[in-house]
């Protein structure tokens, strides 16, 4: 009997809208290549695929010819609204020349690997159905409406899906068809609705999905991408008004006036938080919290800085160092310097060492020296995992 046919159907019809940005995920570039060029060559490679066809979203075709037109596909095949539409377009498209099997991978895995590909190739020799899938390994909680630990989930048995999900062609068509509309989460579930068998075989905890900018620069660093040093900058003023205590570095100091400004007025943290922002190229506060959003009126600047580390961490870097200079002529910085570090140490979630603070004056010159109001500079250096 000859070796049954495989079509490996990448998937690659998504926005990308829990990605962001004005390149859909599939196109983004992982170590010098579109994630969906590393996935379709990791299927079209493989002695077990025969044929290679991609569903894409009619509007990026010029994203998909600069990615893969290269390479010696099949036509891309129209998706459509949904993950299930546009399997089932692929489907179809393939009814004009069906193969015995056909593997559908979602191009947002890029290091898809040959022994996950074979695994489930050959499950197939057994079984209408088989998927990659990992076992759950940590403890699993219900949340409560209120987000508190609701339960404790049972983990036995339970196994997170990946692709490819490998499928007899004519038994996955005939599914698919009878479940348009129902936007079930993947192609398993449409199997098992329509009663066919579905065999777990052994995925890798290395095919991630590409689903946020985080997992790219996960996917970078499993790559082998060495690290990229970035460093920002931050300027802020604030003026003074009515009040007896400024604040600084999220401290309260006394002094004869207060700073005017749509939160706290911290111009310390502000300028911090902007040379973060910096750092990433991701904008300044205004641009994450517009200050004609009322709900920041007022607001404690230690939230806004908080934000920028956690992009930070989402983005897969550590801060390595912040230096601060607050310039004013009054109040005196020196005597609350420690607290001021051992704060922003806290905050930067780094160690006080890593953490400089530094007052100067204007010697008079200028709004500052006029005692009108505080200024700030901060650099932040910041190291994120290399693409």
């Amino acid at each position: 009997m000859p070796y049954p046919t495989c079509t490996a159907l990448v998937v690659a019809a998504g926005s990308g809208q829990r990605f962001g940005g004005a390149v859909p995920k599939q196109y983004r570039i992982l170590r010098g290549q579109p994630v969906l060029r590393r996935s379709v060559l990791a299927l079209l490679t493989h002695p077990a695929v025969g044929r290679v066809r991609v569903v894409i979203q009619p509007t990026f075709r010029d994203l998909y010819d600069a990615a893969v037109g290269d390479l010696p596909l099949d036509p891309p095949v129209a998706g459509g609204d949904t993950r299930q539409g546009s399997v089932r377009a692929g489907l179809e498209a393939l009814t004009a020349d069906p193969p015995d099997r056909v593997l559908i991978h979602d191009a947002a895995r890029p290091l898809i690997d040959p022994a996950t590909v074979r695994r489930v190739v050959d499950a197939l020799d057994t079984s209408p159905g088989a998927i990659a899938a990992v076992p759950v390994v940590d403890t699993l909680k219900r949340a409560t409406h209120t987000g508190d630990c609701g339960a404790t989930v049972d983990r036995h048995g339970l196994w997170r899906a990946q692709t490819p999900q490998g499928f007899h062609f004519e038994p996955i068509l005939a599914a698919h068809r009878a479940a348009a509309g129902l936007d079930l989460t993947d192609d398993a579930a449409i199997a098992e609705r329509a009663g066919l068998a579905v065999r777990l075989t052994p995925g890798s905890e290395d095919n991630i999905k590409v689903t946020r900018e985080e997992d790219l620069e996960r996917a970078a660093r499993m790559l082998g991408a060495t690290p990229e040093m970035r460093v920002g900058n931050g300027f802020d003023v604030h003026r003074f008004g009515p009040g007896n205590a400024v604040r600084l570095c999220g401290l309260d100091i006394p002094h004869t006036h207060g700073l005017l400004g749509h939160s706290d007025a911290d111009v310390a943290l502000h300028s911090l938080t902007d040379a973060l922002y910096g750092a990433l190229g991701e904008g300044d506060i205004g641009a994450h919290f517009p200050p004609s959003d009322a709900q920041w009126r007022g607001a404690d600047s230690a939230v806004f800085l908080r934000h920028a580390v956690g992009r930070v961490a989402a983005r897969g870097g550590r801060i390595l160092h912040s230096d601060l200079t607050i310039v004013c002529q009054a109040p005196k910085v020196g005597p609350h310097r420690a607290a001021m570090v051992a704060r922003l140490a806290a905050l930067l979630d780094i160690a006080t060492d890593r953490v400089s603070v530094k007052a100067t004056t204007t010697e008079r010159l200028g709004f500052a020296g006029r005692q009108e109001g505080i200024a700030a500079i901060a650099t932040a250096t910041v190291e994120l995992a290399g693409r």
